[in-house]
């Protein structure tokens, strides 16, 4: 069961607060699940068409449930032209995901954004709001590795 009661104290019921209500609800169950996007439209009086349109148009936002790692493979121009699609290679080969995937274990979703505005350190990938830089297949696999995940030995 889906409780959104603390979110909805923390901000008073004030419709102007509905991105940020929607950011803490992802960050307590790691998606946006249904049932709070019911909830959330009920006492706010806001169609759920409206909150649907918010979480679909910001790319931070999920309907669907994350892993428990989220990894951000930048593949901005710096980082595409220093190799970020082999990060996303070697990803897929690791974990069996591609982009906008999910684990079947739960542990890893992979997402490529267009930019982390992190240039100078291309290519750049996040973990878990983690910034790594000039990441190579094998830092990556360490990284990986970090986070409970395989490791090719």
């Amino acid at each position: 069961m889906c409780d959104i009661s603390d979110i909805l104290k923390k901000y008073g019921n004030d419709k102007k607060n509905t991105l940020a209500m929607l950011q803490d609800i992802q960050r307590k169950y790691n998606h946006i699940p249904r049932e709070a996007m019911d909830m959330l439209s009920g006492e706010l009086g806001v169609p759920l068409s409206r909150l649907y349109g918010m979480a679909t148009f910001y790319k931070a936002l999920s309907l669907k449930p994350r892993g428990r790692n989220v990894i951000k493979v930048c593949d901005g121009t710096a980082c595409h032209i220093r190799s970020s699609q082999l990060l996303i290679d070697e990803i897929e080969g690791l974990l069996g995901i591609g982009p906008g995937e999910t684990s079947e274990d739960g542990e890893f979703t992979l997402e490529t954004v267009n930019c982390l505005g992190s240039c100078a350190i291309a290519p750049v990938m996040v973990v878990n709001e983690i910034y790594y830089g000039k990441v190579t297949p094998a830092k990556l696999r360490e990284i990986i590795g970090e986070c409970g995940g395989k490791d090719n030995e």
